[in-house]
């Protein structure tokens, strides 16, 4: 196949996804990340993620596309934008911007499901698989190579025109196209992430996250109890954290979304303390089904408040 013929269809991967609402689309070539191996190795062997020991597993997966979609040729990369039109929880205890409204699991996966049928609709017979923050996959590394950002000192992908408040998915398959080229780290001299951190999560100059101190692991994937050594730091988040990205200069250019799904839950984000401390196991199952927070689930969230206080 002539160039000319994937150049074609990278653009016609890119009109499907901004057909199914993604914000940027790009695509990197499926290889081997011998760099991010030795990067991910090291960051494990200093403990950095904390009780995730998912993060151990698969390794040789998470390194290695075409061990997961054997002869994959290309990754095509997505975000999906969440930023909401306001900041909602002004007065009781915060929860991070991407668990507003409906899980982002389920919402991304059925746009992936549409758009990996319509590939085959296009191309017929081609093999793949294809992943929204599950899965041994390393999101942000592809998405940087396929130039959907670069991966600031915050650790998180950054887009010099719409920030970091968005969602990763990839399509690992033996598709062949144009891959894109990555674009310059625009972080430069900044350092607010890095000073404006409450817990001291990330290193001198940033790009490497300590997790085990972070408030978002702390406040979810951490399944005992806090620390003493993090009392009077979490700031009020009671699940998640979104202080490096509200600092981030490049942030001034998000755009608020435009996804139904994710319309902010009156009981996520018009909560007080007290609404949040009145709730039991029951009304917590029945009024926060189907969003984030019920990966924390009730009893964790009852302890962060306690925690809080």
């Amino acid at each position: 196949m002539h160039n000319h013929a994937h150049i074609k269809r990278s653009q016609e991967i890119k009109t499907i996804a901004t057909e199914l609402g993604f914000s940027t689309c790009g695509i990197a070539r499926a290889e081997k990340l011998d760099d991010e191996a030795r990067k991910l190795e090291e960051w494990l062997r200093r403990d950095y993620h904390g009780q995730m020991s998912y993060m151990a597993n698969h390794f040789d997966l998470r390194i290695d596309p075409t061990k997961l979609v054997p002869g994959a040729k290309t990754v095509i990369c997505l975000s999906y934008n969440y930023y909401p039109t306001s900041d909602e929880c002004e007065d009781g205890p915060k929860v991070a911007r991407y668990a507003y409204g409906r899980d982002y699991h389920k919402v991304i996966k059925r746009k992936l499901k549409t758009f990996w049928s319509r590939l085959q609709g296009t191309y017929g017979e081609i093999d793949g698989r294809y992943f929204v923050d599950s899965g041994p996959v390393m999101e942000r590394v592809w998405a940087e190579r396929a130039g959907l950002g670069w991966r600031g000192k915050n650790t998180l992908l950054i887009h010099p025109k719409q920030g970091s408040y968005y969602f990763l998915a990839v399509i690992i398959s033996d598709l062949d196209a144009s891959p894109d080229d990555p674009i310059r780290d625009h972080c430069g001299t900044c350092r607010r992430c890095i000073d404006a951190c409450p817990t001291g999560a990330f290193s001198d100059d940033g790009y490497i996250l300590d997790a085990s101190k972070c408030i978002s692991y702390l406040t979810i994937e951490l399944k005992s109890e806090i620390p003493d050594e993090f009392r009077g730091k979490m700031e009020d988040w009671v699940f998640g954290c979104d202080i490096c990205q509200e600092v981030c200069p490049w942030n001034r250019f998000a755009e608020p979304h435009q996804e139904q799904d994710f319309e902010p839950r009156r009981h996520v984000t018009g909560m007080s303390r007290e609404d949040w401390r009145s709730m039991d196991e029951l009304s917590f199952e029945q009024t926060l089904a189907g969003t984030p927070l019920m990966r924390a689930g009730f009893q964790k969230i009852r302890d962060n408040l306690n925690f809080l206080d």
